[in-house]
């Protein structure tokens, strides 16, 4: 028996990376996964089939309107319910470090429309299935570079401290309706190989400021997203959970 038995949740962003690591964990918790994407996530997909678990995969850009429409409209026509949905999908590997007067207004915006409107699209997509429910949990994603207010990523950290003002209100909003809203906000993941190895210093910095001073692995998180996700946390809405190994205390 898994803590996520019968439950239906869509993961955002969910065919690699540390979406693919949340699919996997709600998915050996028994959960039906639904990996949103604009990615092929067949890979992903026939993964969590091999763990035992329900799953499909629905092509979503969620800054498209039309599209996160359809992506709640896909999963309850075949599941028939959305017990949850996670907002991992984000603009930052393609994000430029540069100073804020050479942030090209084009990459503001699409940051913006990724990182805020695509989580409150979603949102929006699911809240009136989870409405007529009368549950629900959403979990966004936030980052500590809110905290640090991290040098020359101006449009990144502006978008990710708007998610923990999206968080707090919209779980004023929905939590008449049995709908919990949450903010996990980890610290720094090396996302691949290929950008690790591009950056090394900074991983080294990091994890010399951690209480555990290790790398953070995408793994870390998983337990905080089950506990979101679970009965175990019914009665918490509107919270910021920092999953940061130490780094700062908030």
């Amino acid at each position: 028996m898994g803590m996520l038995d019968g439950r239906v949740v869509i993961v955002t962003g969910g065919a690699k990376g540390i979406g693919r690591a949340y699919c996997r964990a709600l998915a050996e918790q028994g959960a039906t996964v639904v990996v949103a994407d604009l990615s092929d996530a067949g890979e992903t997909v026939d993964e969590l089939v091999s763990l035992g678990a329900e799953a499909m995969q629905v092509r979503t850009d969620v800054s498209d309107v039309a599209q996160t429409e359809e992506m709640d409209a896909t999963a309850v026509e075949r599941y028939g319910r959305i017990d949850g949905l996670v907002n991992n999908a984000g603009f930052f590997m393609e994000a430029a470090r540069v100073l804020m007067e050479d942030i090209a207004p084009d990459e503001w915006d699409r940051c913006f429309a990724i990182n805020v409107k695509g989580t409150w699209l979603c949102s929006r997509a699911v809240a009136p299935t989870m409405k007529a429910q009368g549950s629900g949990k959403i979990v966004n994603i936030s980052s500590t570079t809110v905290n640090d207010g991290t040098l020359r990523f101006l449009h990144y950290v502006s978008s990710k401290s708007a998610i923990v003002g999206l968080t707090r209100a919209m779980a004023r909003e929905l939590g008449s309706y049995g709908i919990a809203v949450n903010t996990i906000t980890p610290d720094y993941i090396p996302h691949n190989e290929e950008y690790a190895s591009a950056r090394p210093e900074v991983d080294v910095a990091i994890r010399a400021r951690r209480a555990f001073s290790r790398t953070q692995v995408p793994e870390d998180l998983v337990g905080t997203l089950i506990y979101l996700m679970s009965p175990m946390s019914d009665f918490v809405t509107g919270q910021n959970i920092f999953v940061n190994g130490g780094s700062s205390f908030n």
